[in-house]
């Protein structure tokens, strides 16, 4: 599992994919270097919320290489419709709740929230489609 900076929120992009997100990642390790991080759903505290055709799938990958950062995850969501458009977003992690969640609220303004900022098992969680129609994902440690 990734740890967040306590002291400071970063701003990385964030890709989805469509059960091919190992394979995805890999290729972005090879092209780019660096060291890459994979969790998936049967490894993770989600197995039991989950669905038996989810466990293969990538809950969390993170490729750190030099000063550039690249997170994703496989589509987790069968209520919702994966499409061009929503397999991008920006992933703001880390830092304090307080500062979190005050980002969360601004950029909440006329936007959709799909995912209320919540705790989860891993921290704090939350997503929404802005009022321009870009997706934020929010997240930090306990």
């Amino acid at each position: 599992m990734r740890t967040y900076d306590t002291e400071r929120t970063t701003l990385t992009p964030y890709l989805l994919f469509d059960g091919n997100c190992l394979q995805a990642m890999e290729f972005y390790r090879s092209c780019l270097g660096g060291e890459l991080k994979v969790l998936k759903v049967k490894d993770s505290p989600m197995k039991d919320h989950m669905p038996a055709a989810h466990q293969e799938k990538v809950l969390n990958a993170n490729l750190r290489s030099g000063l550039f950062e690249i997170s994703a995850s496989d589509w987790l969501h069968p209520d919702r419709t994966m499409a061009r458009g929503n397999m991008n977003c920006l992933y703001l992690s880390g830092g304090a709740l307080e500062a979190l969640t005050g980002l969360f609220h601004k950029l909440s303004d006329g936007a959709e929230i799909t995912d209320p900022l919540q705790q989860q098992f891993f921290g704090a969680y939350g997503a929404l489609n802005d009022r321009f129609g870009v997706r934020w994902m929010f997240v930090t440690g306990k």
